[in-house]
């Protein structure tokens, strides 16, 4: 017997069309349990809701009790920390839903190996397998245990502290000798907020090498790719939908980025030019994240359209030799008059791309990633003077 909603590994198994990525793990259950979540991430308002009032309002209450939510107490107010709204109430509601995203995007996609015969029946059971070996990965407590102590050991305890808060008097703390001293709502940030976001983030990560990895073990397959797909990549483009459906997820990491950037031009007297390398690197990283595991198809796609290449121009070469013949030199050739266009075929292996996706893919993906910070480059003045120039041009 079964949990209601919760499904065997082994029927994951025999209908791959069931596959997801989230559909499981510590997180998930409790989720279920809390009525946070239903069998298939049904009440998304509730954990935006629910996630970003524990991440967010107990910072305002708290830096209002200290008196360091407005005014000139601190030099970085909580009401003016654009990096702390942007992250809790914009940034971490994106990241939980991409899950369902990603759910709805993925479910039918691993289907298609089966559907479109890419996978020969003698590797079903190494394909099966693979699905097997991921499901049980996503379903891992160790590891999401594993993700809680990094995030408080790694993330927190030392990167937060001393490399990433800001060298000045704020709502969260004060630095002291290189290291943040929090204050009651610094504490609050370190301890729940930064910990949650920072948790569902890996938790994305932990996912996405999940994904990676099962890739990787189908790529080990030798898959059935027809070169001559009008797909123009050999029938594999499937893969490039559950991309797009990353793209919430990329957009939280961005909305995160340009909020950190923006705290750094605001506060601490950095230049957008002067953090531009880091953004354009980062940029292309994330994406890579996303793009980079089906690459893993490029060998077999390129040995796949070399020998499509052979074949046609062989079969061109004796269509063409025969129409010669026939038509050129009035004999009949001896060989049987070949069927088809042999040369639509070979110009479609020709221009089969070597990957499933290709270069618009690839911008499209970088400029949702990079559209949150774009403001940021029209911004040369304090964030005080930006508001009210802001204000009046409403008002």
């Amino acid at each position: 017997m079964t949990s209601p909603g919760s499904v065997p590994v082994a029927a994951h198994v025999q209908h791959p069309e069931d596959f997801s990525l989230v559909l499981g793990g510590p997180l998930y259950q409790l989720w279920r349990r809390t009525r946070l979540a239903g069998d298939a991430l049904q009440q998304l308002h509730r954990r935006i809701i629910t996630l970003a009032a524990i991440a967010w309002v107990p910072l305002l209450l708290l830096s209002m009790v200290e008196g360091t939510a407005w005014g000139n107490r601190v030099e970085l107010p909580f009401l003016l920390d654009v990096e702390a709204h942007l992250r809790f109430l914009l940034s971490l509601p994106l990241l939980i839903a991409a899950e369902l995203i990603i759910h709805v995007r993925m479910r039918p996609v691993v289907a298609q190996f089966l559907k479109r015969d890419l996978i020969p029946d003698t590797a079903r059971a190494r394909f099966d397998a693979a699905i097997d070996s991921a499901l049980r990965l996503r379903n891992s407590i160790a590891a999401e245990l594993l993700l809680i102590a990094v995030v408080y050991v790694v993330g927190v305890g030392f990167i937060w502290r001393t490399q990433v808060a800001l060298h000045l008097t704020s709502w969260y703390g004060v630095p002291v000798d290189g290291t943040l001293q929090p204050s009651m709502a610094g504490w609050w940030l370190g301890c729940v907020s930064l910990p949650l976001y920072q948790f569902l983030l890996l938790r994305w990560y932990f996912r996405l090498f999940i994904w990676a990895r099962f890739l990787w073990q189908v790529s080990r397959i030798e898959l059935r790719i027809v070169p001559t797909h009008p797909d123009g990549c050999g029938g594999m483009s499937f893969l490039e939908s559950v991309c797009y459906g990353m793209a919430p997820f990329l957009l939280a990491q961005g909305v995160a980025l340009a909020g950190l950037t923006a705290d750094h031009i605001f506060y601490a007297g950095a230049k957008i030019a002067d953090l531009k390398l880091e953004l354009v690197g980062l940029v292309a990283l994330l994406v890579f994240v996303v793009l980079g595991p089906l690459l893993m198809f490029t060998p077999q796609m390129v040995a796949a359209r070399r020998r499509a290449l052979l074949d046609y121009g062989v079969l061109a070469q004796r269509q063409v030799r025969e129409l010669e013949d026939k038509w050129l030199h009035d004999s009949t050739p001896a060989a049987e008059s070949l069927d088809g266009n042999v040369g639509s075929s070979f110009q479609a292996a020709k221009s089969m791309r070597p990957s499933p996706f290709g270069m618009r893919t690839v911008l499209q993906l970088a400029v949702i990633t990079l559209l949150p910070a774009f403001p940021l480059a029209l911004t040369r003045i304090s964030l005080e003077e930006f508001v009210g120039r802001l204000l009046k041009i409403v008002f």
